[in-house]
């Protein structure tokens, strides 16, 4: 039904309506003419079918060349839009070779410390997609920005859109086997004594890890803050101190043994911070299930949930 209306609307021909625009641009038929690798006369022919198409007017010609005349102006105005999307859309059919191109949007930590240590094996089992990977806090928006699926970071309130939330995330105490070295420490209720790392992206802070844990303290203030996760990984990596973050973000690294785990299972901390966020449409789409499917696969192998 949708072909059908758009067979009923009076389109134009492209060339005409790309020999408009240069004429247009160029304020010259002779200048156009040398753009579009045609003859002067080709050009002319094609300004004056698509004004007989229109049944107006498009330009005034005058001895210093061609200006658009009012109906020319809104006219190019009108079709600027529509022209600049099927360039964009053609250009992307042709320097994209692959038949599916999966655009991922991803919290930076979250894209750094997991995402981008898989992709190995999604290429492997789907060479036949393409995943084009951006990482920010921006606030995108999936027509415009052009994202299939946002991987995103906080609460889930995002009224409106398909949102799988990751289960069984916890948050961790870790730190290198350096920085315990030199600084042992025997029980959770020592901790206030040592380096202690703050992370302002994390959906919980110290305190309420103190809170949780009935652990009392009177101490105020951090030895270092970040306002990104993995940049608090560094630190610890570096033995700065000891970090509060996410159990999924350090898995990889404790499994290599570049930090570990300072205490039991017991003194974590859960949370609900990462999502999977998208239109309802985009989960219907083959390569956006596929991912979903491969992600489950993916957390499910590491006691997680989707």
């Amino acid at each position: 039904m949708h072909n059908d209306f758009i067979k009923k609307l009076p389109l134009p021909s492209l060339k005409n309506l790309q020999a408009f625009v240069e004429v247009a641009s160029a304020g010259s038929i002779n200048t156009a003419a040398t753009h579009l690798n045609i003859t002067p006369s080709a050009v002319s022919h094609q300004i004056a079918a698509l004004e007989d198409f229109l049944g107006r007017k498009l330009f005034i010609r005058n001895g210093k060349g061609v200006t658009l005349t009012q109906p020319g102006e809104e006219y190019l105005h009108q079709i600027s839009g529509a022209l600049n999307i099927i360039g964009r859309v053609s250009d992307k059919m042709i320097n994209e070779p692959h038949s599916e191109v999966l655009r991922v949007h991803s919290a930076p930590s979250f894209g750094i410390l997991w995402l981008i240590r898989k992709l190995g094996n999604f290429r492997k089992r789907h060479p036949e997609i393409l995943i084009n990977l951006t990482c920010s806090y921006e606030n995108l928006q999936f027509s415009r920005d052009n994202i299939d699926i946002d991987i995103r970071h906080g609460i889930a309130a995002w009224d409106g859109y398909r949102v799988l939330t990751i289960k069984n995330e916890r948050l961790q105490v870790m730190a290198s086997p350096r920085y315990l070295a030199e600084h042992p420490l025997s029980g959770p209720e020592e901790i206030i004594n040592h380096n202690l790392i703050h992370s302002s992206s994390t959906l919980a802070n110290w305190e309420r890890w103190f809170s949780y844990h009935k652990i009392n303290t009177n101490r105020h203030g951090y030895n270092l803050s970040f306002d990104r996760s993995y940049m608090s990984f560094e630190a610890a990596k570096m033995g700065l101190g000891i970090i509060l973050e996410s159990s999924m973000l350090g898995t990889e690294l404790i499994n290599q043994g570049i930090l570990k785990s300072v205490f039991a299972e017991q003194y974590t901390y859960p949370i609900n911070a990462h999502h999977l966020v998208m239109p309802h449409i985009n989960e219907r789409t083959h390569k956006v299930r596929i991912f979903i499917d491969w992600m489950r696969e993916e957390l499910l192998s590491e006691g997680y949930e989707l």
